[in-house]
């Protein structure tokens, strides 16, 4: 998993760039201050041409929070913060995969109009429905394969509980590419070397604005502001779930798995009855 330990923003004139090691902060503000300074150097010669790259093509810059290791010593999995607040699980092998479904506004319509125009009533196909019957047809079709299903805000959550994976290989890419995968997140389990699932629910979804400013913080005052704002989160999520389990599949987990799925539960509180956000 690719969660550096140390970051430093370098600057250069109007110009600003984050960069990490897991050396030192040094060795990280020194990368920061060549990096601010090429682009600098890019921006006087092309323009508003130059080359940006997405936050996919980096580490995340998330604090970790805790470790979870497995029998064997190894880390299994880590908890982090993302840029707005959310825990998020980051697991080394248990695959989760996250499915967004086109949004209510527009489902249906489309098949409606064409039975419409030829005297046909033909019922609108629910997103969700289709896209777990997919999942489950994949599931069928390889051996001893099993999805843990949860239903989130967007969309499908898919856990594989039946074996371990990695999820940069072909094999982790195949598989998103079978049940639609978010492509935004098979790229991110590539550059983190991790699968991820949020496990608390986005602020403004109960309400509240995003967190002040980012990690790590320039000064204990930007400290303290974030400390308020994530008291107030904490209650703000405190009668919400981040997802909602459908299906445990034929039941099939692999033993190591079995405490990621208990941790995943507990925080996402997927069992509850619980509005989802």
């Amino acid at each position: 998993m690719n969660f550096p330990k140390y970051w430093a923003r370098g600057r250069s004139g109007s110009f600003t760039s984050w960069r990490w090691s897991n050396s030192s902060v040094e060795e990280a503000q020194r990368a920061a201050n060549e990096a601010a300074n090429r682009l600098a150097a890019q921006f006087a010669q092309q323009g508003w041409n130059l080359n940006r790259y997405g936050y996919s093509d980096r580490p995340l810059r998330e604090p970790v929070l805790q470790e979870m290791r497995n029998e064997a010593g190894d880390v299994a999995a880590v908890l982090t913060r993302n840029s707005y607040g959310c825990t998020v699980l980051n697991t080394a092998r248990a695959m989760f995969v996250d499915v967004d479904l086109p949004g209510e506004k527009n489902s249906g319509k489309s098949s409606g109009w064409f039975a419409s125009l030829f005297g046909q009533k033909q019922a609108p196909v629910d997103p969700a429905q289709a896209a777990i019957a997919k999942a489950e047809d994949f599931a069928r079709r390889q051996a001893g394969w099993n999805w843990r299903i949860y239903r989130t805000p967007a969309g499908l959550r898919l856990l594989a509980t039946h074996a371990l994976f990695h999820p940069a290989d072909s094999f982790s890419q195949a598989v998103f590419a079978a049940v639609d995968a978010d492509p935004l997140y098979r790229k991110l389990c590539q550059t983190q070397e991790c699968f991820r699932a949020r496990l608390t629910p986005k602020p403004w979804r109960c309400e509240i604005r995003n967190p002040p400013g980012h990690w790590p913080y320039a000064d204990r005052p930007s400290e303290l502001a974030f400390a308020a704002w994530e008291a107030e989160y904490r209650g703000a999520i405190r009668d919400k779930a981040s997802c909602r389990l459908v299906s445990e599949g034929n039941g099939r987990v692999h033993d190591e798995l079995r405490p990621i799925i208990r941790l995943h539960d507990e925080f996402t509180r997927a069992t509850s009855q619980l509005p989802l956000a």
